[in-house]
């Protein structure tokens, strides 16, 4: 699925009226389709019972009234509320006044009291920007003080559909995007105003999405990167991954980032550690091979074990660095020597990032491809940016620095973004559930296994991204999302696969 800016969508609009529509018949579609999702969803709740159109004055107010007349239809007691003067714009007010004739009552707000079923914001659309205005913000504010159920259309009224920006916004439990996603669908703040997003198709056409869009992940992609295993096949027909990962402090990260190895498929995996540890990895990990490391006093890696370690990184088709290694002088010697030496492709998490902050340039000595997978606040310390900046620009963040130093990037978090700096890919898997200790290394885990067993840097980490947090989201639903744990995570990984083969 597309997602475009408000611009974008305009423009595609644009053509599709030269072309194909007139603006009145797009208009129309729109509210037909976004009504059909409302009966499909909310049939039960609204048959019989009130529900208030919420319009303002512009284009959106159009698709309100046509809801309004279907809902009538349909046996709701459906009323348009405006929130602003009546329309005047010629498309809206041909739809108002055939809702009028069919029966839709009319009132404007502060008239009426907002106790109903449901609640369709219709206020602002695409085009909104800034802060609302009086009384703009006080109807916001009364929307989301209301018992009733929520659904936006197109976007949250507040919410600014091209950076994601959102001050004061409906809250929705719903939202209905027109034709495509927009940024504040998938971007904070605005995307967790929301609600469930769901998609309506009003009919434009292919050819009149002009620009090179960001794609959501969808499960059929992510299918299509996975081949049936060959009858005759052997461990080394499914690639050989070289954890590095662990510490005495965080032995934890090295037995999650080899499970999920493990459980995604890959042929061969040895475990490099630093000895202290060994007792915690024999204890939880049977299957993979293990290379204890020298350590420091600090019992992370030492850096007198890098001859070794480079020997050990000629045996692999992938690596997962960084998961619990600590961050000190021996290991960010260890990760700036491994990056430059490596002709296998590396998968950089958390202290492997963090390793290379005072020498990011060593990024640009990369022999072999790099994933670098950082969470926000490793964004914004690999930029010298705040974390706020970071989550406000997370597409573009990501694209200008993965352009920069020629790597893949997982920013991570809610709504994921991957690219290459070409393409943008971005999750929709996933649920706050996932929000603990582990889950990255198990990302990492899953990365380096699918670069393994011979895809792609960037569809791996696609892949990975939206298996991983749909392994979160069936976690979820049979757990929960304050009780479920990275162990049960992996613990379903395996049998997930079966959905991919």
């Amino acid at each position: 699925m597309k997602i475009l800016t408000a611009k974008e969508i305009n423009r595609a609009e644009k053509i599709s009226f030269e072309k194909y529509f007139s603006e009145a018949e797009l208009m129309k579609r729109a509210g037909e389709e976004c009504a059909k999702r409302i009966v499909k969803h909310y049939g039960d709740l609204i048959k019989g019972e009130r529900v208030l159109v919420l319009c303002g004055n512009g284009k959106n107010a159009g698709d309100g009234f046509v809801i309004a007349k279907l809902l009538i239809a349909f046996g709701a007691d459906a009323e348009i509320v405006l929130c602003d003067k009546e329309p005047t714009i010629a498309e809206p007010l041909a739809y108002y006044n055939e809702a009028i004739k069919s029966g839709v009552q009319v009132s404007k707000y502060g008239d009426i009291s907002l106790d109903c079923a449901l609640i369709v914001d219709c206020i602002f659309g695409t085009g909104f920007h800034g802060e609302p205005r009086a009384p703009f913000d006080e109807i916001i504010n009364a929307v989301n003080s209301s018992q009733a159920t929520v659904v936006s259309i197109d976007v949250p009224s507040g919410a600014n559909a091209t950076d994601g920006s959102a001050e004061i916004c409906v809250k929705a439990d719903m939202t209905i995007a027109i034709s495509t996603l927009k940024y504040c669908h998938v971007l904070p703040p605005a995307n967790e105003f929301c609600g469930k997003t769901v998609t309506v198709n009003i009919g434009i056409p292919e050819d009149c999405y002009t620009g090179s869009y960001p794609q959501t992940i969808t499960k059929a992609y992510v299918k299509s990167k996975f081949g049936k295993r060959a009858v005759n096949s052997n461990k080394g027909s499914f690639g050989k991954q070289l954890n590095i990962c662990g510490s005495y402090s965080m032995p934890g990260a090295a037995v999650i980032c080899a499970k999920a190895a493990l459980k995604t498929g890959v042929g061969l995996l040895k475990c490099a550690f630093p000895k202290s540890i060994y007792s915690v990895m024999t204890a939880h990990l049977i299957q993979p091979l293990f290379a204890p490391m020298s350590e420091n006093e600090a019992k992370t890696f030492s850096m007198g074990g890098l001859t070794r370690m480079i020997e050990e990184i000629k045996w692999a088709d992938s690596i997962a660095l960084g998961c619990g290694i600590g961050n000190n002088d021996d290991t960010q010697v260890l990760c700036n020597q491994i990056i430059r030496e490596s002709e296998a492709p590396i998968v950089l998490d958390a202290d492997g990032i963090n390793s290379i902050l005072l020498n990011i340039d060593v990024l640009r000595e990369a022999k072999a491809p790099l994933v670098l997978t950082p969470h926000p606040g490793e964004m914004a310390r690999l930029i010298n940016e705040d974390v706020a900046y970071v989550q406000g620009n997370r597409i573009d963040v990501a694209k200008a620095f993965a352009n920069e130093y020629g790597c893949v990037l997982v920013l991570k978090g809610a709504n994921t973004v991957v690219t290459d700096g070409k393409s943008v890919f971005v999750n929709t898997t996933g649920n706050a559930g996932m929000a603990m200790g582990g889950t990255g290394d198990m990302l990492t885990g899953m990365i380096a296994s699918f670069i393994a067993q011979g895809i792609g840097s960037l569809d791996a980490a696609v892949c990975a991204v939206y298996i991983h947090g749909l392994c979160g989201d069936i976690t979820a639903k049979e757990i929960s999302q304050r009780g479920m744990t990275v162990e049960d995570m992996t613990e379903l990984l395996g049998s997930l696969m079966i959905e991919f083969e």
